[in-house]
């Protein structure tokens, strides 16, 4: 004989709904959960395609000086990094609890691993390591933003912080940096007079390279970016961290209106001995001192880290500083 079924009463229909409720809960939690995992991704382009990241990235390593003073400046916490490559202006410098890789010179590639990292931000110095960090960490997303070869110099280091922008959900504050540099360009362009002749320089060991137009080490590039006249064009010049090989007596008989200047030691050997400023190493020239841009003191410097630094707010800083010299001069 079949048993008569219970009968529904109020407080079966209160706890049937306690234990919907509760489910609910606990989906909400689970699906709460898996997103401050990094549940959640996006897509960005970099150099090799596209890369799916983790957002927000649990665990960050950065190689790429050119994006160190960004990073720092939005406060991405990081678990490892080339701290030894920084220069002392970034605040990271200041943080013992990132993980120290060294330099691109001798990297300890092998503690990448120990940080667990589901993002490596690679690029510039550390480049040439792609693969080896790929082999240790390979289920890391490895952006490489790096400027390439070929493409205008300014709009790489737009597209780079705009999509590290994307990354870290700092829109806003990467669209800032585009806009003060555009800024900072707008500026130099609306002061220069293309009769104007300029040279690019480096010093180093005491002794002074010549960045060529276009291709040189750093400077380079500012000249296709300002419309600035070379005073010196050559053959074969070179992309060498020291410049190139150029006497001091040949660039003294270009007569360059304006020398721009990257002091590369001040950036990698300011504390040892010997070591002499760029302003100090042009200045006591004598082959230098009856150029025009001596004479009329039109000799314009980059920023001191410039050299282990490189990065948006680099080229911001010195085209402001270069454009204030311009205008003075007006």
């Amino acid at each position: 004989m079949k048993s008569p079924g219970r009968p529904v009463t109020a407080l079966s229909l209160i706890l049937a709904s306690s234990l919907v409720i509760a489910g609910c809960s606990a989906d909400a939690q689970d699906t709460d959960d898996s997103s401050a995992a990094g549940g959640a991704t996006i897509e960005v382009e970099d150099n090799n395609g596209t890369q799916t990241v983790n957002s927000p990235a649990a665990s960050v390593v950065a190689l790429d000086n050119r994006t160190f003073e960004t990073l720092s400046d939005w406060d991405v916490e990081l678990s490892a990094a080339a701290v030894s490559l920084m220069p002392d202006t970034i605040g990271y410098t200041r943080d013992d609890s990132i993980i120290d890789i060294g330099t691109h010179n001798e990297p300890d590639l092998e503690a990448i691993v120990a940080a667990e990292p589901d993002l490596v931000v690679n690029g510039q110095r550390f480049t040439q390591h792609q693969d080896d960090i790929a082999s240790l960490v390979p289920d890391a997303t490895i952006l490489d933003l790096d400027p390439r070869e070929g493409e205008p110099f300014d709009a790489e280091l737009k597209r780079q912080v705009t999509a590290l922008g994307e990354v870290f959900d700092k829109q806003d504050e990467a669209a800032q940096l585009v806009e003060d540099l555009d800024a900072a360009v707008e500026r130099v362009q609306a002061a220069y007079d293309e009769d104007q002749t300029v040279m690019a320089v480096t010093t180093s060991g005491g002794e002074i390279g010549y960045l060529a137009p276009s291709v040189g080490r750093t400077l380079g590039p500012a000249f296709d970016i300002l419309g600035l006249t070379p005073a010196l064009e050559v053959d074969g010049a070179s992309d060498d961290h020291q410049g190139d090989d150029i006497s001091v007596e040949a660039i003294a008989d270009s007569d360059p209106d304006w020398i721009l200047v990257m002091d590369r030691d001040a950036a990698v050997a300011a504390d040892e001995s010997g070591y002499e400023t760029a302003e100090n190493i042009l200045s006591s020239s004598e082959a230098l001192s009856g150029v025009s841009a001596v004479k009329d003191e039109q000799i314009v410097h980059m920023p001191v880290d410039t050299y282990t630094n490189e990065g948006i707010q680099t080229y911001t800083e010195f085209f402001n500083a270069f454009a204030d010299a311009l205008e003075a001069r007006a």
